[in-house]
């Protein structure tokens, strides 16, 4: 007889998105090291978020909302909530107002988180 193995689980796939290079590294050395999460891609603006969350549908979007030049992390979710099936946009802000996170969950963000 042989002993059942359970299955492995599918690593979560993460796609990051934050204007600064130095957030996504540190999200990368963080998330990197789960061997349940495999982060698919960055992006250092709205426009290069939507264009990967297309083509790599990854099933979380970590989404900052102040993104800089271009489209805001809130345009961002908008369009990559329309544009794919099955990915989630989770937004990560230093900004904990409720204006700010209620443009993100009507924009179609699952939820957010808070920098701090």
């Amino acid at each position: 007889m042989t002993a059942a193995h359970p299955p492995v689980p599918t690593p979560v796939r993460i796609l990051l998105c934050d204007d600064h290079a130095v957030v996504r590294a540190g999200l990368l050395a963080l998330l990197g090291s789960e061997p349940d999460i495999e982060v698919v891609g960055e992006a250092g603006s709205g426009e290069e978020a939507v264009a990967l969350a297309t083509r790599l549908t990854p099933d979380v979007v970590l989404m900052d909302l102040q993104l800089g030049e271009g489209i805001d992390g809130v345009e961002a979710t908008r369009r990559i909530v329309a544009g794919t099936e099955s990915t989630h946009v989770l937004v990560l802000t230093t900004y904990d107002t409720d204006a700010d996170i209620t443009r993100a969950i009507e924009a179609g963000a699952t939820g957010y988180l808070l920098k701090a």
